[in-house]
């Protein structure tokens, strides 16, 4: 007896043992919930002044080239990727400096191409070259990035090409939705649409975006699936790359950060800076 009460009195007993573990756990866990969830806000905080930064490079890009810049592809490495010809099949190029290239000014990947961060001189990037948000997720982090096509007349991506249609003629047509359930398709994906009401902007240049954390599964709500970032293969429901995009409010199934280049202030930077009209 005499033993045991010694040894109880130099050490913890299991039971106590046991408390004390248990006391720590939760507050480890106490702890780390609070730092995940100011990770997760200054991964948003983060991606929407990238969002910023991307419109500003975009509207000095179009100032100093009188063009913006086609979106990159996912092979281009950061690079425009334009189509060697005005028509036909586009067989994908990035030679930016080819006059013939730069004088029809046709993208590879209108609506499902990324930030061209090489080409606007943005940093810092991957090892492929590509621009990455606040959750750094490998390449589903990538910076996505539409243009509009201006009705197939290319105007905004060719070389002067906003000066040479005027800008009474260009047509900027990119939407932005405020759900999924809005996005309607008439027949093919080029005619998508926002129902009535439901537009937050329809006349969009340009739009640029992020998937979010979930951006390597894209999550699992109608409104996300809106935006083009699962493959045909991997979502049965797939729904083609169109110019019309959703920008729901935040929630657990909907984390895009979503910014666009308004006309106005478009053609307010150009004017302002002589090259238009």
């Amino acid at each position: 007896m005499q033993r045991l009460a010694q040894i109880r009195a130099n050490g913890f007993s299991l039971m106590e043992l046991a408390v004390v573990l248990a006391i720590v756990t939760l507050l480890l866990g106490s702890m780390l919930t609070p730092l995940a969830a100011q990770r997760e806000v200054a991964a948003a905080s983060q991606t929407q002044k990238q969002l910023v930064e991307i419109r500003d490079a975009l509207l000095g890009f179009g100032i100093a080239n009188e063009r913006l810049p086609c979106p990159a592809s996912a092979v281009s490495n950061g690079h425009e990727s334009f189509c060697t010809s005005a028509s036909g099949a586009c067989i994908p190029t990035t030679v930016e400096a080819t006059p013939a290239v730069l004088a029809h000014g046709r993208c590879s990947n209108w609506y499902d191409g990324f930030v061209p961060a090489v080409s606007l001189g943005l940093a810092p990037l991957d090892a492929q070259g590509y621009f990455l948000d606040g959750w750094s997720n490998g390449s589903a982090s990538r910076m996505r990035y539409a243009i509009s096509t201006s009705n197939g007349s290319f105007a905004f991506t060719q070389s002067s090409g906003m000066k040479q249609k005027t800008i009474s003629a260009l047509q900027p047509d990119l939407k932005v939705c405020n759900a999924g359930s809005a996005v309607q398709h008439a027949g093919d994906a080029s005619s998508a649409t926002c129902a009535a009401n439901t537009f937050l902007v329809s006349d969009a240049v340009a739009i640029v975006y992020s998937l979010g954390r979930n951006g390597g599964n894209g999550g699992v709500g109608n409104d996300e699936r809106h935006n083009p970032n699962i493959s045909a293969s991997a979502d049965p429901g797939f729904i083609p790359a169109d110019p019309a995009f959703v920008n729901a409010a935040p929630g657990p199934e909907f984390d895009d950060a979503m910014i666009w280049l308004s006309k106005h202030i478009l053609y307010n930077r150009m004017v302002s800076a002589g090259k238009l009209p």
